[in-house]
């Protein structure tokens, strides 16, 4: 058998695995085979998902652990030594790796990502790990400490989390970035990435390469400071310390602490304890929240701290203005969006239900002299989406939301942990009470089915860390205002419903950044987001999602918005601030802001209207393409086009698949395009119907015929009649478990090792019967032609 003959993996055992080997890399340590550096996208439609394919690389090699060197793409000896280049460039630039390879057996094609220098290479000339290492240093112009920090391992210890490739990228450019002289650092990854992982770990190679030895990592909430020190900061033992008393301990090496507590709010500045350079790093967690700000009480620590490297981590940074002159940290070093996320596998992808209330599409105008429930006065003019539960209340469209959230827990799961967002405390409790009007059956067994979480209400308060704990099942329902839009890690938040105005897309992608956690293990494959005041138009915002805003530096002139309250540490548009608006709320009835209710004038500050009727005018689902974008397409309208786009004809379909070795490969395609079948058998109620008549039936519009029916008319036939006694026998079990199951699960041998089979032996045996593996498959496959014969 010649070169020629041989596939893409004989090629590979056969000629380019061994000349890496012979070139001094280390097969079990240095070399990853088939290299899967994404989970796959997780494809949503209807309420079925299905993984998409892994990116994976032939070979990535590693000098060390962390510390990728070279990507070889390989293809059989029928095309050109450097075809699979250009795939092996992509994935290099993926996954920041500077030397690329392509190979066909016959040699090997070079490209320095660094210099461009494109070569070709004999397969004894495949360069050494030293070589290869070297050379990197030299094109790099590594000084001493940065070769010492690269080389610098990961904490890593058996059953310890390896970092995803897109921690490893953000971890090495900062470790790297630092050691280069950088003081001043910014990382944008999104919420559900790992930020507090990847801080650890650049903490942690910078702290054991000698680099930074005194190190500061700052938060803003309390809770954040402990999941950190219990949970991925717990390596550190005894060399880290929480600040928590007045009296500061110079003796450890790591430490955590909120800024409240270096700032003082009582006035003492706890962190003047400290010499100005007693700290040589600083990462701070969440940087959006106004830490960059000139006079905000971050900066004066960061200020007092001047000398040494700060190192930002967010998930949204805060939007630039026109009056901002330069950013503090500079641009980001690293950035990995929740569309990344999403598209890689590593975050839940959503769909989202735009409800279109009448009052809410047409507006409201009280008619002249109209009272409210109190006897006020309704001021005439026209009222909108802005003003309902700010300024007026129209108390049926509460019990409406509250009815439509009712229903589509009804219809999926009532125990899906749900986070309602409204205007402002007053309006989250009154949120509640028609929740569980709607909802008396689960409410009367446990009263946390539905809890208000806010900042006035230590009961609610008390229950946050059970409602985002994933072996918890109450509180089900959290009814909020601002409170939990950050800082909450709700891994099993599937449903945010959205009933406040949101004009912030800092405070949107924080509070859809709620949702965007995976936890498969427990069922959490995608969440829905309930929009019922059209926030979801900002997902259309190209700030969404093109390039992070960048956390800014004010200028002199510009103004700066204080927190009046201990929670209200970011600084937002005006109604903007979840910590502000929060901490000014009252458990009054009336508008935030006034305690007695009242203007200056002594008009309300809201207006409660019972007796007007609220309507649901519009419903529609949305999806998340896989390039990202939200389609408003039915789900079969969507099918029907991305089938056509594949197979223009049913005639093209046909002849693919009566090629096709294996059906499954062609339906594995389509879902690659966002196709789930089993979606439309659900929505349609089709279940009875075999995936190649439901493409014909909805693409091309052929009468279907069910599975039954098909395995029938193979009966009819008399074909299996051809077979002997026990061969017929397996023939007509597969027809059988072809009308139960479909066609994917005949497709496989291992179906023989079915229950079904057991009484005709074993699968060995089996196979013998049609004179071996071969005469099986064949068997099949004339089966197959059979089922879709006319």
């Amino acid at each position: 058998m010649g070169k020629r003959d041989l596939s893409e993996e004989d090629i590979k055992a056969q000629y380019i695995t061994p000349a890496i080997i012979d070139s001094g890399w280390d097969l079990k340590k240095q070399v990853r085979l088939e290299y899967a550096f994404t989970a796959g996208r997780i494809i949503l439609r209807g309420n079925i998902t299905a993984r998409g394919k892994q990116k994976r690389a032939d070979y990535v090699l590693f000098y060390k652990s962390n510390f990728p060197l070279a990507v070889i793409e390989a293809k059989d000896n029928n095309h050109p030594v450097g075809a699979g280049l250009q795939q092996a460039i992509d994935y290099a630039k993926a996954l920041d790796i500077y030397y690329v390879y392509a190979s066909n057996g016959d040699g090997f094609i070079e490209q320095n990502l660094i210099t461009g220098k494109v070569r070709e290479l004999s397969l004894h000339e495949f360069p050494s790990p030293e070589e290869l290492y070297r050379r990197y240093i030299k094109d790099k112009n590594l000084n001493e400490v940065e070769e010492k920090a690269a080389l610098e391992p990961y904490y890593y210890v058996p059953n310890y989390k390896k970092p995803r490739y897109y921690q490893r990228i953000a971890v090495n450019r900062t470790v790297d970035t630092v050691a280069n002289g950088q003081n001043r650092v910014l990382l944008v990854c999104a919420t559900g990435t790992g930020k507090t992982f990847m801080a650890f770990q650049i903490i942690y190679r910078l702290w054991k390469a000698g680099i930074k030895k005194k190190i500061l990592f700052l938060a803003d909430r309390n809770v954040l400071v402990d999941q950190t020190i219990s949970g991925d900061f717990k390596p550190f033992g005894g060399k880290m310390t929480k600040v928590e008393k007045k009296t500061l301990d110079s003796s450890y090496e790591i430490y955590l602490a909120l800024y409240q507590q270096l700032s003082g709010d009582d006035g003492e500045e706890a962190y003047l304890q400290f010499k100005p350079n007693f700290f040589d790093l600083i990462v701070i967690d969440e940087c959006h929240r106004g830490s960059a700000k000139e006079d905000s009480a971050w900066r004066k620590i960061l200020d007092y701290f001047s000398s040494a490297t700060h190192v930002g981590c967010t998930a949204t940074p805060i939007e630039t203005t026109e009056a901002s002159s330069q950013t503090y940290f500079g641009e980001p070093i690293y950035e990995y969006s929740l569309n990344q996320g999403i598209e890689d596998g590593f975050l839940a992808p959503y769909k989202v239900i735009r409800i279109g209330l009448d009052k809410d599409l047409e507006g409201y105008r009280p008619e002249s002299g109209k009272l409210d429930k109190h006897g006020y006065e309704i001021e005439d003019r026209e009222y909108n989406i802005k003003d309902y539960d700010r300024s007026l209340v129209i108390e049926q469209r509460t019990k409406v939301i509250a009815a439509k959230i009712t229903e589509f827990l009804k219809k999926t799961d009532r125990f899906s942990k749900t986070i309602v967002f409204c205007v402002d405390i007053e309006h989250a409790e009154r949120m509640r009470q028609a929740l569980i009007n709607e909802n008396k059956d689960l409410y009367r067994e446990n009263s946390k089915y539905i809890m208000r979480i806010t900042g006035d209400n230590d009961e609610g308060k008390a229950q946050l860390e059970y409602f985002i704990d994933e072996e918890s099942t109450y509180p089900v329902i959290a009814v909020t205002s601002k409170l939990m839009t950050t800082g909450v890690d709700a891994k099993m938040c599937k449903l945010i419903v959205l009933d406040n105005n949101i004009n912030s897309m800092t405070e949107f992608k924080q509070i859809i950044g709620r949702g965007t956690r995976l936890l498969e293990d427990y069922g959490k494959t995608y969440f829905t987001i309930m929009d019922f005041r059209n926030a979801s138009r900002l997902f259309a915002d190209p700030d969404f999602n093109g390039n992070p805003e960048v956390v800014i530096e004010l200028g002199e002139d510009d103004p700066v918005i204080e927190p009046d309250a201990n929670e209200a540490q970011d600084t937002y548009e005006e109604g903007d601030n979840p910590y502000a608006d929060e901490a000014r709320e009252t458990d009054g009835e009336y508008h935030t802001g006034s305690t007695d209710g009242f203007d200056d004038d002594d008009k309300p500050k809201k207006y409660y209207i019972g007796d007007v009727l609220v309507k649901v005018l519009s419903e529609r689902v949305q999806y998340v393409d896989k390039d990202g974008k939200l389609i408003t397409e039915s789900l079969i309208d969507y099918t029907k086009k991305n089938i056509i786009k594949q197979y223009a004809s049913l005639d093209d379909f046909l002849k693919k698949w009566t090629e096709s070795a294996k059906k499954q490969a062609i339906i594995d395609e389509l879902k690659e395009e966002g196709v789930i079948l089993e979606a439309i058998k659900e929505e349609t109620q089709q279940t009875d119907l075999d995936d190649f008549d439901l493409i014909c039936h909805l693409a091309y519009d052929k009468m279907p015929l069910t599975k039954a029916e098909r395995a029938n008319n193979v009966k009819k036939r008399h074909y299996l009649y051809k077979y002997s006694d026990m061969a017929k026998q397996v023939l007509e079990a597969l027809l059988d478990k072809y009308a139960s199951d479909g066609i994917k699960e005949i497709e496989e041998t291992k179906v023989l090792e079915l229950k079904e089979f057991t009484k005709f032996g074993s699968p060995m045996k089996i196979v013998k019967a049609f004179g071996g593996k071969g005469g099986y498959q064949k068997a099949v496959r004339e089966l197959e032609n059979e089922i879709y014969y006319a």
